[in-house]
């Protein structure tokens, strides 16, 4: 523990001590016998029980004073003088980015919503990470860049949860939420462009796209994209999924692709094949712990550790000689209204 006015302390220290010492000196003065003669009278009342009780209170009483006066000094001056600790941190941190790849074509809004539900837990734990959020149904579009604004992903993430969950009512249950148009358009407005001309679930654009929003290619980084989808293209794509891949592939990023319980067999096969290929896994929506697997598997990928942040806290504590102030106030003022009867 440090002090942050060391000089105020050791000011109350010598002010106690030069107290202490006139007290003394003032004290041994008075006990000087001045002569004269001693009356016998006197000599008798100090044989009084009552007079010896009362004089051993005020001796009591004015020691306890003098006592309290000087550890209120000192206390006040190690109050005064802010004792603090002083404590560095460095924060692990890991050079890990990790993409989001949503189809948001409605056939995938139940997988969709299921898993975002588990990833919101895995941004929480993240440390020093990035993460990122593509939607793409005809065209993508960048929800969030790469960041390690936690607070910011989950607040994206939840409202494309919010927005599924609303979209299901609808095209499930024919429930239509006040607020539907809001977050159908939050999902689809910009995912729906040239939707007349180009088609719908373009996949492999999809997944392309999310390459070059990887920042820093050049730099050493694990590179994570996670692919949802049930890759039932309709229309003609730029990126078909396997080239889509192979672009993941040269740039050192790891696709896991999960794909929905109705998908067609060769959809499938394509798939798997695909996300395979740059070194990462496929799964089923209908898989037994499925989305487990895949939040176990982005876990096992490796975290280069880069320098973290180091900082430092101060933590003061003025507790203690706050107490020993009041302590040694009361006591003190206890003794002077016993002194005074």
């Amino acid at each position: 523990m440090e002090l942050r006015y060391k000089f105020v302390l050791y000011g109350s220290i010598a002010f106690a001590v030069l107290f202490l010492v006139l007290y003394l000196v003032l004290k041994r003065k008075n006990k000087k016998y001045a002569g004269g003669e001693k009356i016998y009278g006197m000599a008798l009342l100090k044989d009084n029980s009552y007079l010896k009780r009362k004089k051993i209170i005020y001796r009591v009483m004015s020691f306890l004073a003098f006592v309290a006066l000087l550890t209120g000094i000192i206390s006040a001056g190690f109050l005064i003088a802010r004792p603090y600790e002083e404590e560095t941190r460095k924060e692990d941190q890991y050079s890990r980015d990790i993409m989001l790849c949503l189809d948001v074509s409605t056939s995938v809004d139940y997988l969709n919503q299921k898993l975002i539900d588990e990833l919101i837990e895995v941004v929480k734990s993240l440390k020093g990470e990035r993460f990122g959020i593509v939607m793409f149904n005809t065209s993508p579009v960048l929800v969030s860049p790469l960041t390690d604004d936690y607070e910011f992903i989950i607040e994206q993430l939840e409202n494309i949860s919010t927005s599924l969950e609303v979209r299901l009512k609808y095209y499930q249950y024919g429930v239509i939420d006040d607020d539907f148009f809001y977050w159908d358009q939050f999902i689809s407005g910009g995912t729906l462009v040239g939707n007349e001309d180009r088609g719908s679930s373009l996949v492999g654009d999809g997944l392309a796209s999310t390459v070059y929003h990887f920042s820093d290619l050049d730099k050493d980084r694990t590179r994570i994209a996670i692919l949802t989808t049930d890759n039932d293209v309709y229309g003609e794509e730029i990126f078909d999924l396997p080239d889509a891949c192979q672009l993941c592939k040269d740039n050192k990023i790891t696709v896991y692709g999960v794909g929905t319980k109705e998908m067609l067999p060769y959809d499938m096969t394509e798939m798997q094949t695909s996300v395979e290929l740059t070194g990462g896994s496929f799964y089923l929506e209908e898989d037994a712990g499925s989305f487990d697997d895949i939040v176990r598997d982005i876990e096992k990928q490796s975290k280069n550790k880069i320098k973290g942040k180091t900082y430092t806290i101060e933590t003061e504590y003025p507790t203690v000689p706050f107490i020993m102030l009041m302590i040694s106030t009361f006591i003190m003022i206890a003794a002077i209204r016993v002194l005074k009867k």
